[in-house]
Parts: structure tokens; C-alpha cells; sequence
């Protein structure tokens, strides 16, 4: 069975990021960028799934400017087959990025597509729904473990309740959460590897996606200062506190 994992190059997630002075977006001038960590998550099951024997060959797919490049090549050295980049320096939007891995899907024909469970840039949360939805195939997000069964997946996901564990037909879409496994590191000589695995490199005219934005960002502004706290003598002297404030 063939698996198709998607990865994201963002802001790593150790990263302050900053506001353009302007307020028209983040700055990402001289920013270290990494694999979005909910990505490097769906890698590693994948990986896992091939150790297993699961999985025979491990496709990943970025959508992004030439930078995402090194992205891929993470996603190679960690253990990943082959890897597509669909370059575009837009900003693409998660329903151009979900047709895109439609169309790569269809050429492709995994039985598995494995997805972050969203992006720690723009926590859209959309993408693995929407190519699921594209596709007409069943859907395990958030999962928090993940077992293959003959020609199901079984998928155990995080709700607001607790647990839930569902059973899907083959082929399937799957988002991973964070406690689905610790990513692996990458070795030096697995690094040197990946710069000779094959890497693919089209555009979104080839997959007939429009990547132009129907959205547009009028401001971007840093959260406000959190003020300090007071401390108060008593019961009473919170409750009249409380009112002054007028949330009692």
C-alpha cells in the first residue's frame, strides 16, 4: 500500500513570530522555518506503518515556494520515498491546497493519505477534511493511534469527550494529532541520502488549480497586553471588586 503525507513549511514552532510593521502580515524576513510539527507527526506514522510492513512506499507532497524543497528533503531523510513539491510563492488557501492533493491522489492512487491535523500557521484545521470530502473517501482525524486491519484502518481519535475509536474501508484519509508518536530524528547519514531521493517539482496550472485567494487579510495585530492581576482581602471584597469590573 502506498501512503501520501503532506508537509508544511512554516515558522518553527520555537519561534516568536512578529507582526510587519505595517500590520499586514507576519514577518518572515530572516525567520527559521521548519516542518509544521503536526506533519512531522503524520511522517513518522508513516514511517512506522512501513516498518510494519504496512506500507510500501511513502510519497510526500508540499505545496509552497522553492524553500519548501528543504522541507521535503526533512521529510526524505526521516524515512519518506519520494517527495512532490507543487511550487507557487501564493499564498495558497487550504481548499486550493486540498484540490491539489486531489489531483496528486488520483495519479497516485495511495490507499492511505496521512495529514497534520492542521498547520500551526494559520490553525485552519481544513485541508485533511476537505481532500477527504474531494476524494468521496472516509475520514479518522485527530487520530491518536492508528492500526491497519486487512483493507480497514482502524483510527482512535481525540474528541472533546475523551476517545472514539472508528473503523474505515480502504482507501482513506487520517489527521493526526500530537500524541499520536514522537517524531524521529533525522541521522546524518539518512540527510545525505535524501539529497539523491527523487524529488518532483510542478505547478498548480499542472494539476488545473486556480491558487487565486478568495480571502483577503485587511490587519494583522499582536493580541493585546494581558494585564496584571490584583489581590484582594476577602470573599466580600472580590464580589464588590468583581461588580466594579461589571462581570459579577
Amino acid at each position: 500500500m502506498k501512503a501520501l503525507v503532506t508537509v508544511k513549511r512554516v515558522i518553527d514552532y520555537n519561534v516568536k513570530p512578529r507582526v510587519k510593521a505595517d500590520g499586514t502580515g507576519v514577518d518572515l524576513a530572516n525567520v527559521k522555518m521548519s516542518m509544521n510539527p503536526f506533519d512531522e507527526i503524520a511522517v513518522e506514522e508513516a514511517i512506522r506503518l512501513k516498518e510494519k510492513g504496512v506500507v510500501t512506499e511513502i510519497v510526500a507532497v508540499s505545496v509552497g515556494p522553492a524553500k519548501a524543497q528543504e522541507t521535503l528533503r526533512t521529510a526524505l531523510a526521516m524515512g519518506a520515498d519520494r517527495a512532490i513539491l507543487v511550487q507557487t510563492d501564493d499564498e495558497v488557501e487550504p481548499l486550493a491546497v486540498a484540490k491539489i492533493v486531489k489531483a496528486i491522489a488520483d495519479e497516485e492512487q495511495p490507499g492511505l493519505i496521512i495529514t497534520g491535523k492542521q498547520a500551526i500557521d494559520d490553525d485552519s484545521n481544513q485541508v485533511g477534511q476537505m481532500v477527504a470530502a474531494l476524494l468521496g473517501r472516509p475520514q479518522g482525524t485527530f487520530a491518536n493511534e492508528i492500526s491497519v486491519e486487512g483493507d480497514s484502518v482502524v483510527v482512535k481519535r481525540e474528541i472533546d469527550g475523551g476517545l472514539e475509536t472508528v473503523k474505515l474501508a480502504l482507501p482513506a484519509v487520517v489527521t493526526t494529532d500530537l500524541r499520536l508518536n514522537e517524531p524521529r530524528y533525522a541521522s546524518l547519514p539518512n540527510i545525505m541520502k535524501a539529497k539523491s531521493k527523487p524529488l518532483a517539482t510542478k505547478a498548480p496550472a499542472d494539476y488545473g488549480v486556480d491558487t487565486t485567494a478568495r480571502l483577503k487579510t485587511l490587519k494583522v495585530s499582536e493580541p493585546p497586553v494581558r494585564s496584571a492581576g490584583i489581590k484582594v482581602a476577602d470573599v466580600d471584597a472580590l464580589v464588590a471588586k468583581l461588580k466594579e469590573l461589571g462581570v459579577a
